[in-house]
């Protein structure tokens, strides 16, 4: 009893301070100047419609990071838990605070035996720039700039106006989709909730 007791009140710890990080990630300013972030307003949450689910394979694909190089998904099999991150546009409020909370977040990825990719609509000087001025991230990012939001296209989550939605997918290691969240494109994911889906990789469910 007692032995559930500190276990319990360790994860609440652990809770409230994975929480209290985020928070204070997640509404600082951006590491882009704000003259130079464009705002959309608000916008229509999903524009989409995605017939993937967990379960599925992840689609595979090959874009280009910002330095020519191919990237594929297929790259990763068997060795690493993969996050793609689809943002739907580069120098946006909400976008340029995401990407850089991973930065924060790294030990959390490496812990978790996970790599982010980072997938944006945007041609790769725009992402190049982008990403170079909130002070690069330590993950590749891709064009899926040509053919025009191909590979969000194949996911299912492009939105009407050539945008992708903000969705976070979690592929294991066999390339299975083990967590899906089509986001609310005006607001930012939740970090816990990626954490522990994560975490449930290393526990079979």
């Amino acid at each position: 009893m007692n032995r559930n007791r500190v276990r319990l009140k360790l994860f609440v710890a652990l809770g409230v301070i994975v929480a209290t990080w985020f928070s204070a990630t997640a509404f600082c300013a951006s590491p882009v100047p704000a003259g130079l972030i464009f705002d959309p307003g608000a916008l229509k949450p999903v524009d989409s419609h995605t017939s993937l689910k967990v379960g599925d394979k992840a689609p595979d694909f090959t874009l280009k990071d910002l330095h020519g190089k191919p990237v594929s998904l297929a790259d990763y099999r068997g060795k690493k838990n993969v996050v793609l991150s689809f943002v739907p546009a580069a120098w946006t409020p909400v976008c340029s605070k995401q990407w850089p909370g991973y930065n924060i977040a790294k030990e959390y990825f490496d812990k978790n035996d996970a790599i982010v990719i980072g997938i944006s609509v945007d041609n790769s000087p725009t992402l190049y720039a982008w990403t170079n001025d909130m002070g690069k991230v330590w993950f590749p990012v891709l064009s899926d700039f040509w053919p025009h939001g191909a590979v969000a296209k194949k996911y299912g989550i492009l939105r009407s106006d050539g945008t992708s939605e903000r969705a976070l997918i979690v592929v294991d290691k066999r390339g299975t989709i083990r967590y899906l969240d089509v986001h609310d494109i005006n607001k930012m994911p939740r970090l816990e909730h990626l954490i522990k889906a994560l975490e449930n990789l290393g526990k079979g469910q």
